[in-house]
């Protein structure tokens, strides 16, 4: 709480969160324009950006605008019309401007040629620079006194009360990158964090040991309606890897969670290559020798369906994944949940808080790996900001014509 005696400072643009979604909306209202502050709680920006760039960075996802829109949910109006307005071949186009080449993988998918994120950050940083953008670090945000948003800082308490407002604060998981979900112990409106693109906890039996750290490739994983044929990895702790991230939303709705091994093989077919003589060969060697079944997979089997059926062509089509839930939220590589559309017009401006406007992950939206995340922050942003620029002109113009 800041002190009553102590005045809160004015200035025309703030955005609270430096992640793609919050340097976004800063260069949009910039152009604009307008004069931006960028405060973000820790020491230096766009951690989680720069951990998801390790891997690679995948930017977005090369395919028809409908299909991508479709692996958002949910696919509210507001998001929609931002994901129209800044959708793969923008964000393919906003990475060349920042000098970096990309490419698109066999899968679709878009990556940057260096395959990481810090050049892209830096010449990024370095054109809101230009900008006359503004960025303090290790502001962490605490809430609003009035008008006025508070924040504990190196200098002590501070208070800020600027003319438009964008928090792009980020959702509930990586913590230790800055995205802990504080925000919403003073955002009524937000709906129950929940775990997306997450792990599974399996407690798995002595037996499978020797897999751990082995992938399973070619498979299909379905949950509910939901089909991924990426790949996955058996671990110490259970199930984790891409191809179990775009069934997230069923699994936490509890629909069972089976596997097929033979995808593009009916049925009749795996019979029928299973009843070829086995011989003197054990059960292991007989499915490796017929069917190519990996001894990963062999152990999933008898994991989960021991004593095997005589007929083993429907369960290798359908084996059951027991688990115990997913992984801790935390761990997750984003959420579901955040602050609900309802309480956001289609600009992205919070109904009882006019000139305030949310962007990214905080927002109760979710999507796979894949490079949806990527491109949902910064379509989201980009409209919070040039929903925050329309306003304060707006505003301007009221005022200078009441004068």
């Amino acid at each position: 709480m800041v002190d009553q005696g102590q005045q809160a400072k004015s200035c025309e643009a703030l955005v609270v969160g430096a992640g793609p979604a919050g340097l976004m909306a800063a260069e949009a209202m910039a152009r604009a324009g307008l004069r931006v502050l960028i405060v973000d709680a820790m020491p230096s920006p766009a951690r989680k950006f720069l951990m998801a760039g390790k891997s690679g960075l995948n930017l977005t996802k090369d395919e028809p605008l409908e299909d991508f829109l479709r692996a958002f949910h949910p696919l509210q109006p507001a998001l929609r019309m931002a994901l129209q307005d800044f959708g793969p071949d923008a964000v393919k186009d906003f990475a060349i401007r920042l000098g970096q080449q990309v490419f698109t993988g066999s899968t679709g998918r878009v990556f940057p040629l260096v395959m990481k994120g810090s050049p892209l950050l830096r010449g990024w940083l370095a054109r809101l620079d230009g900008l006359g953008v503004t960025l303090r670090t290790r502001w962490h945000w605490t809430g609003w006194q009035g008008e006025a948003l508070l924040f504990d800082t190196p200098q002590g308490p501070q208070a800020l009360t600027p003319a438009v407002t964008v928090l792009a604060c980020g959702g509930a998981s990586w913590a230790r990158l800055g995205s802990d979900g504080g925000w919403a112990d003073f955002i009524p409106d937000t709906a129950p964090f929940a775990p997306a693109n997450m792990g599974l906890n399996v407690l798995w039996s002595g037996h499978m040991a020797p897999h751990f750290g082995t992938p399973i490739k070619g498979a299909a994983l379905h949950a509910g309606d939901q089909i991924s044929r990426g790949e996955w990895v058996i671990s110490a702790r259970g199930i984790e890897g891409g191809g179990i991230y775009p069934l997230s939303r069923p699994l936490r709705e509890e629909a069972p969670l089976m596997v097929d091994f033979f995808p593009d093989l009916a049925v009749e077919d795996l019979r029928q290559r299973l009843a070829r003589p086995r011989g003197k060969s054990s059960l292991a060697n007989h499915l490796r020798k017929t069917i190519g079944l990996a001894p990963a997979a062999i152990a999933l089997v008898q994991e989960f369906a021991r004593p095997l059926p005589d007929d083993l062509a429907p369960l290798l089509k359908a084996l059951p994944i027991h688990h115990a839930g997913p992984r801790p939220l935390d761990e997750a590589i984003s959420v579901a949940g955040g602050l609900r559309f309802d309480a956001l017009d289609d600009d992205l401006m919070l109904r009882v808080r006019p000139g305030t406007f949310a962007a990214g992950e905080m927002l109760d939206w979710e999507a796979p790996t894949g490079g949806y995340l990527l491109t949902g922050c910064f379509a989201t942003g980009l409209r919070a900001g040039q929903s925050a620029a329309v306003y304060y002109a707006k505003q301007l113009a009221n005022a200078r014509g009441a004068g």
